[in-house]
């Protein structure tokens, strides 16, 4: 069993969090707003569509595509802020 360095537990623990927050995004635009808040956000209109339905349909898309640049951007910036992008 292999033990973690003080650095690699914190580099670890902001990796979950990181991660659990863009999940978190991710879910609150495609089920959040593609499904239960579609009724109030169709009063909405962005393209000629209502606005739930284009979450639904290509909203979630452009978000989920923004949240990937978002990690990698983000997974470097951890990676060098605790000293493993050398490993």
């Amino acid at each position: 069993m292999e033990i973690l360095s003080k650095n690699q537990r914190l580099y670890w623990k902001s990796v979950q969090l990181f991660t659990a927050g863009l999940l978190s995004v991710w879910f609150l635009v495609s089920f959040g707003a593609g499904i239960i808040f579609r009724q109030f956000l169709d009063q909405y209109f962005i393209g000629g569509a209502p606005l739930g339905f284009w979450f639904a349909q290509q909203g979630a898309i452009y978000v989920f595509l923004i949240i990937i640049i978002i990690y990698c951007l983000g997974m470097n910036y951890l990676e060098k802020k605790y000293g493993l992008d050398n490993q």
